[in-house]
């Protein structure tokens, strides 16, 4: 059986938290972390934490450094690039990312 990726609504933009996470659950029932950078950016990443096993990086700190937007996570601090989903702090290590987009006032991603 394969699965076909398409754009998915997951909620109205003013739900989000403005440099903050926030989660939401796809309609495979994984679950993403959404994070909304300045005005107009969002990016989307799994909420899964592959060295803390566990669904919590929405609960992460935001951080730059050389260009690269990330997202420290809470349990052990591992960074991920919110762009690329390279961990910073161990190359075998990577998360999944999203394409989002705004439409009509909502957030989509394509999964």
């Amino acid at each position: 059986m394969t699965t076909q990726s398409t754009w998915q609504t997951i909620c109205p933009t003013s739900d989000l938290v403005k440099n903050s996470g926030v989660c939401a659950l796809l309609a495979n029932q994984e679950q993403v972390a959404l994070f909304q950078v300045g005005n107009d950016k969002v990016f989307a990443v799994s909420n899964f934490d592959p060295f803390g096993k566990a669904n919590v990086l929405y609960r992460g700190l935001i951080g730059e450094t050389k260009g690269d937007i990330y997202v420290a996570s809470p349990l052990l601090k591992q960074r991920f690039v919110l762009h690329s989903g390279a961990c910073l702090d161990d190359d075998a290590f990577a998360i999944q990312t999203y394409e989002t987009r705004i439409s009509d006032g909502n957030l989509e991603i394509f999964g």
